[in-house]
């Protein structure tokens, strides 16, 4: 059984780390946050004081931080990972990032040694902390086999998307498209059923057994109704830089995505007004404009 290290435990590294201790994993760790350090060291994970520390003694780790900056540092910095691995062993980068990112961070690492699955995950926080999570996994199959078991204590599917660095990132903003544009819809619908009078629950029932129902709406229109903004594990500061790659990506390769870019808008006003917020604030703005609110 490989060791196994988790670099970034917030709400999705926790997950991660709390799936690989409880399916056998040795799992050392590391995260800014003392608290976080506390919280994972409970579980049952082995606090490292440095990157390197965690390299040392993992022959897979993943790297859930949250932007590509970070990860280039984590991975390629002078107490990075490549330095510090044994050859032969895996980073898994779980992090959403831009698909040149990754490739950057991969032709970095040639003649290292050290293999990258570049392998975004879907599923936010309640995937990730379930073991349920999506995984959009680029690499090799050989490598993909090699280290399959460590990829399947975290999730529930595993989807080959490619064999180079970048591919997964490149499904992952196809898919942050889609679901950024459903949020929006749905924070729309919501503040609409609010003016006119209908009740949370009603629209609720309606909408999760209809043709439009789909885990992504109706998880936002359950925490609009319920009234919680904060706390729920999906920051709003995630989406708006998940759309910002897609639409970055759409721009470079000459895609119009016109739905994508006004949930993008609805996103912006929401992290402007509630930067603290999680996704589901952004009804909250078109609640303050039209004066209504939608409670169960």
């Amino acid at each position: 059984m490989h060791n196994a290290g988790v670099i970034g435990l917030g709400d999705m590294g926790s997950g991660l780390a709390k799936n690989l201790i409880n399916n056998g994993f040795k799992t050392t760790g590391l995260d800014l946050s003392k608290d976080r350090m506390v919280t994972f060291e409970a579980m049952g994970g082995s606090p490292a004081k440095t990157v390197a520390e965690v390299g040392q003694n993992a022959t897979a780790v993943y790297v859930m931080v949250m932007n590509g900056d970070q990860a280039k540092s984590v991975i390629l910095g002078d107490d990075g990972l490549v330095n510090h691995m044994s050859s032969g062993s895996v980073i898994i980068l779980t992090a959403t990032i831009k698909p040149s990112e990754a490739r950057e961070i991969a032709a970095a690492m040639e003649g290292a040694g050290i293999h990258l699955i570049d392998s975004p995950v879907s599923g936010g926080f309640p995937g990730a902390q379930s073991g349920t999570l999506t995984m959009m996994a680029a690499g090799t199959n050989t490598v993909l086999d090699q280290y399959a078991s460590v990829m399947q204590a975290v999730s529930k599917t595993i989807h080959r998307v490619g064999e180079n660095a970048g591919d997964g990132q490149v499904v992952k903003s196809c898919l942050q498209s889609l679901i950024g544009s459903i949020f929006g819809a749905t924070f729309e619908a919501a503040a609409l059923a609010a003016k006119a009078g209908v009740k949370g629950d009603v629209l609720f029932n309606v909408f999760s057994t209809s043709g439009a129902g789909c885990g992504v709406a109706n998880t936002a229109l359950e925490n609009i109704i319920d009234r919680r903004f904060e706390g729920t594990g999906s920051g709003i500061g995630t989406m708006h830089k998940d759309l910002t790659i897609t639409l970055a990506m759409a721009e470079e390769i000459g895609v119009p995505l016109h739905m994508a870019s006004t949930a993008m808008q609805i996103f912006h006003a929401g992290k402007s007004k509630y930067p603290d917020g999680d996704n589901w604030v952004c009804t909250r703005v078109i609640e303050d404009i039209i004066g209504a609110e939608l409670h169960r």
